[in-house]
């Protein structure tokens, strides 16, 4: 027996099935207006960016999730979900089942995505400086995420990272050298805390 109070869940439920449908069709034909190759079963929450210039590619695996709208994740996303590549030869590569909110992913040269890799609410991994017009800036370097990774709330994945599969990276955390496999690491800039399995 449902429960008066408890019936806005149930419309919240229902819109979601709908709205997710809309969303999906409407990011698939985004993405593919965009040269940007979207896997198979993956559901969207708002309207991506994607931005991928000639000579460049962004693909996505299967059954990844995108949350793009401020109510898509109850912690908060402050912006859509953004994939831009910013220089030719650019590539940005994702796996299966990977999860993005409010998400920014920025490749000037290349950024590679396990399987299973969790971005939290407004995450954002980019290998280069930007503004590469500054003599200050350095030279821009890949950017490697294992599988199982999990990004918590507001990390930032700078350029020339790798971090190793099955770790977690703490909230807010800064990170702007390899992080090993297999550890909860946190801070600004971010090092290991502690490792898991042991």
């Amino acid at each position: 027996m449902i429960k008066y109070k408890d019936i806005p869940h149930y419309i919240d439920c229902v819109l979601l099935i709908f709205t997710s449908k809309y969303w999906s069709l409407l990011n698939r034909s985004l993405a593919s207006y965009r040269g940007v190759i979207i896997g198979p079963l993956c559901l969207f929450r708002g309207c991506c960016i994607f931005r991928r210039l000639p000579n460049t590619s962004i693909e996505f695996g299967n059954s990844c999730s995108f949350n793009s709208s401020h109510s898509s994740n109850l912690i908060g996303v402050y912006s859509p979900c953004m994939f831009s590549t910013l220089n030719r030869n650019a590539e940005i590569k994702i796996g299966n089942s990977c999860g993005f909110s409010g998400t920014v992913i920025a490749a000037a040269k290349s950024i590679k995505l396990g399987d299973n890799v969790r971005c939290g609410a407004n995450t954002m991994i980019t290998d280069t400086d930007w503004h590469t017009d500054d003599l200050r800036t350095g030279k821009d370097a890949a950017v490697i995420i294992g599988d199982n990774v999990w990004l918590g709330y507001g990390v930032k994945v700078l350029k020339g990272v790798s971090i190793g599969e099955n770790s977690l990276i703490g909230a807010g955390s800064i990170v702007t050298r390899d992080i090993p496999a297999n550890v909860v690491a946190a801070g600004n800039p971010c090092k290991v805390i502690k490792n898991l399995f042991k």
